[in-house]
């Protein structure tokens, strides 16, 4: 009998499904058993594709759901399917890797968090930069009071997408625009998920969206999210339609030191400024050198080792409601 850790798939359409799986797949410890989408043209487009073609498609999702030997299951549905799918697995008592965003209705989300907190299985979000480098050294150094008090953080992950996609997995600008937050709504947990992590609950939240360049009138392609503490501002601003490669950058500044990442993706370097030479780097501007890690790998294998008891979840589930709560308060879902 395989000691390995028996896992599935509900959904395809996500935009960072096919790379979740190839991380399953890659993953020694798991088995992935099955994929269940629930589209017959979207099923008929991948299933012989690279990577769909090396698993199982079963013709219901109770081939997983209800098999006692399947722990966790990947939610990977359009970012208006996800919700739903994600609480059937909690419901059958699986644990799950849920790529973002936490759907549309936080009250509902807050509800299957408490059922998984209560039976005891975990909902991981699918927040990539839980264990890139320099997110991590960021992190390490504001929470360490490195860099002083932390006064601003500014946030940018533009994308480029296409006006439609043609596989109709809503990733486009044409599917963004379901959604009050546009852009903002679909990307915009990332960064919310890093400076939460560093600032906590804001005091007040505003955006700004508009429609700069798209067709469908309706997509918020353009937008700005401003968060608001006691002595610290944040912002995060997305756009849909910027020239490749992505400028990504993130950016801390404190009294003490200033961070600034650019890109973040590729990760290449921290531009870290100091008022006094401190820990090994000297006063002025260093540049620190970071690991370019694949996304998910890292943070998939550490919800194996949760899994297994061998670690504890790299964030609480008061964080992930934070980061969910925060997002829908930036994207007009809830008022504060």
């Amino acid at each position: 009998m395989s000691d390995k850790l028996r896992m599935a798939q509900y959904g395809t359409k996500h935009g960072h499904a096919q790379g979740v799986l190839r991380v399953m797949l890659d993953h020694p410890e798991v088995d992935v058993v099955g994929i269940y989408e629930p589209d017959t043209a979207r099923r008929k487009q991948v299933e012989n594709l690279e990577t769909w073609n090396e698993v199982k498609f079963v013709d219901s999702p109770s081939e997983f759901l209800d098999d006692s030997s399947v722990v966790c299951v990947s939610s990977e549905g359009t970012n208006k399917e996800s919700l739903g799918f994600t609480e059937e697995i909690v419901n059958a008592g699986k644990h799950v890797f849920y790529d973002k965003p936490a759907g549309d209705d936080y009250q509902r989300f807050e509800r299957i968090v408490e059922k998984a907190r209560n039976q005891n299985t975990m909902i991981q979000m699918g927040y990539m930069f839980r264990k890139h480098d320099g997110f991590e050294r960021i992190a390490e150094w504001v929470l360490s009071g490195f860099l002083g008090q932390v006064f601003q953080v500014r946030a940018h992950m533009s994308t480029n997408v296409p006006e439609k996609n043609p596989e109709g997995t809503q990733t486009g600008r044409e599917g963004y625009a379901h959604f009050k937050g546009g852009i903002m709504y679909d990307l915009g947990g990332h960064m919310l998920d890093q400076i939460v992590w560093l600032l906590g609950r804001p005091n007040r939240v505003t955006h700004f969206f508009q429609n700069a360049a798209s067709e469908t009138r309706g997509v918020m392609d353009n937008t700005l999210g401003v968060l608001e503490y006691g002595n610290a501002i944040a912002t995060v601003d997305i756009a849909a339609m910027e020239a490749r490669p992505m400028a990504r950058r993130f950016e801390v500044y404190g009294t003490k030191g200033t961070a600034i990442m650019e890109p973040f993706e590729p990760a290449d370097t921290i531009q870290l400024t100091l008022e006094e030479a401190q820990a090994g780097y000297e006063k002025g501007i260093n540049i620190v050198n970071i690991e370019d890690r694949p996304r998910y790998v890292d943070t998939f294998a550490e919800l194996v080792r949760n899994i297994k008891g061998e670690s504890q979840p790299l964030r609480s589930w008061d964080h992930e409601l934070l980061v969910q709560e925060t997002l829908m308060r930036v994207t007009g879902g809830l008022t504060g």
